[in-house]
């Protein structure tokens, strides 16, 4: 009998759905000590949850299943991003969001969430971009793998991400070790 880590689950499930954890979100997977009041600064206007519902549901969008918005992936982030890290991520993270409705502005003269579908996914793929070719780890990671990374573990972890998305047993039967995958199959959660 095997046990697994919540932090090895969790990177396993970050190779699942095809990336790897930065190093504030693993930090939080093994608990820590603050040095900073991580009340200093303010996630919770509605302006920036609206935002942050939209940049969401273009990563993840409802389809025939329940997107992001669905799930309610923005009040997940806020509320792991506020309670659980440390002053300098909340700060990457806010002034992502506020930077994606700047290059929005400056895109179109329009609100992030005003974009249609196609223009969500110009502009995120372009940040998606800047974020790969991101060198200066020294000062955090960048704000879009922020973002992205925690829209894919809350919708994974969400009720509608493993039960409507994934695979799922709530009680599971017996022990099979070997099961053969068909391809297109659901992965299991």
């Amino acid at each position: 009998y095997l046990q697994m880590k919540r932090r090895q689950a969790i990177e396993y499930l970050s190779v699942l759905v095809g990336g790897a954890l930065s190093a504030p979100t693993l930090s939080v997977l093994q608990g820590c000590q603050r040095s900073v009041d991580v009340s200093a600064i303010d996630l919770g206007s509605p302006v920036t949850k609206q935002l942050l519902e939209e940049i969401t549901e273009a990563i993840i969008p409802r389809t025939d299943t329940p997107g992001a918005k669905g799930a309610k992936v923005a009040d997940f982030i806020l509320g792991l991003i506020s309670d659980c890290y440390e002053l300098k991520e909340q700060t990457i993270l806010l002034d992502g969001i506020k930077a994606i409705e700047k290059q929005s502005q400056e895109m179109k003269s329009e609100s992030f969430g005003s974009l249609n579908a196609e223009e969500k996914e110009q502009l995120l793929s372009k940040i998606d971009k800047e974020r790969s070719e991101f060198k200066d780890q020294a000062n955090g990671p960048h704000y879009f793998q922020l973002i992205k990374e925690l829209t894919i573990f809350g919708f994974f972890t969400s009720q509608q991400g493993v039960e409507e998305v994934l695979r799922y047993k709530e009680t599971p039967g017996r022990y099979e070790g070997c099961i053969p995958y068909q391809k297109g199959e659901k992965a299991w959660a």
